[in-house]
């Protein structure tokens, strides 16, 4: 039986590694940033520095809307003549009604894709990718590849330094009361994405340095009881402070993938400049 020739699409919360963007078998619709009224789409109009600059001298906190249906049917339309089907892996539905659109999308097309919720964002996305494109290489089927990638979301382990408790804030992203009490504490919140794909105030810690310790420490415990084979560091314009992380990870697990990234426009937007984060994905360790 031949190989089923699969697309793989995502949407511009993904983090896309060189490789990613240059493969020619992935897609991305990029989501659209709304800033004083006018729509930039992300990744396209205009870059992460670009962005940071508006939202400095802009009177408003920018917005993100979701691909319309339409473009999704658009490009899985474009798809047909050239795949089987698409393995679709997008932004948790609990944060964005994108995985919507690409449903939507995928019926008025009528082309078959395999849609993932990630339960995450940014990296989380990307390493589902990965080990999709790995499976299908081995001649594994989308069916099951969507079955296996829908299960590993739920093992993402991921922990937030907000850069901009303010943003996070007014994207409705808090309550009015964590971000009051945020403020007058003086706390640096560390901000989880769930395995049910939500955002949770994880804990709330006196200061960034504590954070960060505090954020090592959960990592610490997740290796005891994991295999992990790679974490992430992704950080909204702080390659210094990201770098910094990374040797602290490098110091306590020399053998350990630690791969940086910086996170794109669309998160950018909630979760302000200055954003560090870590990801990881806990897989069991044989027995």
């Amino acid at each position: 039986m031949t190989a089923q020739r699969i697309a793989w699409v995502t949407d511009s919360t993904a983090y896309l590694t060189q490789e990613l963007i240059d493969h020619p078998d992935v897609y991305v619709l990029p989501l659209s940033i709304i800033i004083d009224g006018f729509p930039y789409e992300d990744g396209v109009d205009l870059t992460t520095e670009e962005l940071y600059q508006k939202i400095r001298s802009s009177k408003e906190v920018p917005k993100t809307s979701q691909p319309a249906a339409g473009k999704f049917a658009e490009l899985y339309e474009s798809l047909k003549s050239n795949y089987d089907a698409a393995v679709a892996v997008h932004i948790s539905s609990q944060l964005s009604g994108t995985i919507e659109s690409s449903a939507s999308g995928k019926e008025m097309a009528d082309f078959d894709v395999k849609i993932v919720d990630s339960r995450s964002m940014s990296y989380a996305i990307t390493t589902l990718i990965e080990q999709g494109m790995s499976m299908a290489e081995n001649g594994v089927s989308a069916d099951e590849i969507q079955e296996t990638l829908n299960h590993n979301a739920k093992k993402s382990e991921n922990y937030i330094l907000l850069g901009s408790l303010e943003q996070f804030y007014k994207g409705g992203r808090m309550t009015g009361t964590q971000f009051l009490l945020g403020n007058l504490l003086a706390v640096k919140p560390i901000i989880q994405i769930t395995s049910e794909g939500t955002f949770d105030l994880f804990q709330k810690v006196r200061s960034e340095k504590k954070a960060l310790r505090r954020i090592l420490e959960l990592f610490s415990e997740s290796y005891e009881k994991y295999r992990i084979r790679q974490v992430q560091i992704l950080h909204g314009n702080v390659a210094d402070k990201a770098d910094a992380l990374k040797s602290r990870v490098k110091e306590q697990f020399p053998s350990l993938d630690v791969v940086i990234g910086e996170i794109s426009s669309s998160i950018a937007v909630h979760a302000g400049e200055g954003t560090l984060a870590m990801i990881w994905q806990n897989e069991d360790k044989d027995v």
